[in-house]
């Protein structure tokens, strides 16, 4: 089964930008539609962006124009860039695949959850 290794984040000042990296093991994931997710304090967990192969991308209507997610196959790794950082972009950020169920992306179950990785934005 795919795990996903998390890493890139931090604390960074509103407006700010962050590059977060997953790296894939156990399966390649250039086969797999993907997906950034964050959860927030006491908040569910929800999708922020998600990669279909390729061949489509969506974002969360809260993240549309600041975040861009992309991956290299060749190194079984994702990465999502976010700009413009905001206050309510903080949470813990995780990586994993997706399926698409018109007219959204949704999570793939049943899936391994890495660490995650921690974004604060905040001044």
């Amino acid at each position: 089964q795919v795990q996903f290794v998390e890493s890139g984040g931090g604390l960074v000042p509103p407006g700010g930008s962050l590059r977060l990296s997953c790296t894939a093991s156990g399966s390649d994931i250039s086969i797999y539609a993907i997906a950034w997710y964050r959860q927030a304090p006491g908040k569910q967990r929800e999708l922020v962006a998600a990669d279909a192969l390729g061949s489509l991308i969506d974002y969360a209507d809260s993240v549309k124009g600041r975040f861009t997610i992309s991956r290299d196959n060749s190194e079984n790794t994702m990465y999502l860039l976010m700009n413009d950082l905001k206050p309510e972009d903080t949470g813990v950020y995780y990586c994993n695949r997706a399926v698409w169920t018109p007219p959204t992306f949704k999570e793939f179950e049943p899936s391994v959850w890495g660490q995650g990785t921690q974004v604060t934005v905040s001044s």
